[in-house]
């Protein structure tokens, strides 16, 4: 986003992009118009010890002083002088504690009362997440500001020839179903294992694509015990290269997930062709609209039905493929930068930074 937020600054602004290097290892992102700036004296992780621990250093003694600070990971550390605006994602690891890795539910339960407490904006990524914040945090209402994300503009369905040469070399020959992320609990893979199992189709594989996660082992134990495993592709990391070609050589795209605070492998399936079918988990229904069938249930059985129905409904299928184009196009990274920085000035026209404890 960075790139598209460069050029929203006047000549007054200035966009600075810190980031921890230690090991002098980082390549400085490389964005026109921003300024990066690393700090190298203490390890990243020694500081993040030292702000649990101790509350310090502030993090403005590192980053230099500016009007505004933006931390888009969940957390405001200590900050003595400024404005803070913080990006909160979702709750997942509130509203699913037994979905979320344990020292990171800790450290984000114990730090976000603060977070919000400090930040004179949020920004999240859907309204869904906008309402699950205010749920759980009644004093952040007043605060949110609802942002979407974009997806990456190379996401754009290739010519078949790219297609084929990625099958090829992925070593998917026969046609496939989809699902793309991590390999943790939350995204309920077991699940579309049991559908696909029901489905009973010799003539279909279903390629799991995501690096494992947090607690993957007895989701892998399920791929392995899986009455289909031999139709059950896993590709770990797929190269960010070939991902368009792998969703549109998809028949479907399948999304089990329980909770999402935004979703965005059914909008870059959508964008590459692949009709889709989801859960309606977290924030997925609000964002893939009317362009995806949605499966309420957390059944094998309706799960079943609802993949076959869009492998054997072939207007179904030009339906889907048709509204899931149109739907991408929504979501583009400019106008999440638009909106960002309609946040930032909101901020700043606000009385003038104070002292933070």
């Amino acid at each position: 986003m960075a790139r598209h937020l460069a050029p929203l600054a006047g000549q007054a602004d200035e966009l600075r992009l810190f980031y921890l290097d230690f090991t002098r290892r980082a390549d400085p992102p490389d964005v026109p118009g921003a300024v990066p700036h690393a700090w190298r004296l203490l390890p990243g992780a020694l500081i993040q010890q030292l702000w649990k621990r101790a509350g310090r250093p502030a993090y403005d003694r590192l980053a230099g002083s500016a009007d505004l600070y933006h931390f888009t990971n969940f957390i405001i550390p200590p900050l003595a002088r400024g404005k803070a605006v913080v990006s909160i994602h979702d709750m997942s690891f509130a509203r699913f504690p037994e979905c979320a890795e344990a020292r990171n539910r800790s450290y984000l339960e114990a730090q976000m009362g603060a977070t919000i407490r400090r930040a004179d904006a949020i920004i999240t990524i859907s309204h869904f997440s906008a309402g699950e914040i205010a749920a759980f945090h009644p004093g952040a209402a007043g605060k949110i500001h609802v942002t979407y994300l974009g997806i990456d503009a190379s996401f754009v369905r290739p010519p078949q020839t790219v297609i084929d040469d990625a099958r090829r070399r992925l070593g998917l020959e026969r046609p496939y179903l989809l699902s793309v992320g991590t390999i943790e609990p939350r995204k309920q893979f077991p699940l579309l294992v049991e559908s696909f199992d029901a489905l009973d189709r010799n003539d279909l594989d279903l390629v799991i694509a995501g690096m494992p996660g947090w607690n993957c082992e007895a989701i892998f134990r399920a791929f392995a015990g899986a009455r289909r495993a031999r139709q059950i592709r896993y590709l770990r990391y797929v190269p960010e290269g070939d991902l368009p070609a792998l969703y549109a050589g998809a028949e479907v795209f399948a999304l089990a997930s329980r909770y999402e605070g935004f979703g965005f492998t059914p909008l870059e399936a959508m964008a590459c062709g692949a009709p889709v079918v989801v859960s309606p988990g977290g924030s997925l229904a609000e964002v893939v609209g009317d362009a995806a069938v949605i499966v309420a249930e957390a059944d094998p059985g309706a799960w079943r039905l609802a993949l076959a129905r869009v492998l054997d409904d072939s207007a179904l299928r030009r339906r889907l493929q048709a509204a899931g184009l149109e739907q991408a196009r929504r979501y583009r990274w400019a106008e999440t930068a638009r909106q960002t920085w309609d946040v930032y000035r909101r901020v700043l026209n606000q009385t003038a930074g104070e002292e933070r404890p």
